[in-house]
């Protein structure tokens, strides 16, 4: 078991982000895929002390783009 992992549900559009809720009022979030969105995400799993990420996807969409 991993305390301080968050769980991501990728898709095309957003991503679905869980912590554990001790950690946040709001322990699950929907973020759009954007570039500032994706830097607003890290920013809030290390404010909530994550160091490991799950992350589900069925498609490409997890694979950084060129």
């Amino acid at each position: 078991m991993h305390p301080n992992a968050a769980g991501l549900d990728i898709g095309s559009e957003e991503i679905v982000v869980a912590v554990p809720p001790e950690r946040d009022p709001q322990p699950m979030r929907v973020i759009r895929t954007f570039t500032p969105d994706l830097h607003a995400l890290v920013a809030w799993l290390v404010a909530c002390g994550v160091g490991t990420v799950a992350m589900e996807s069925t498609g490409v969409f997890w694979i950084p783009s060129a």
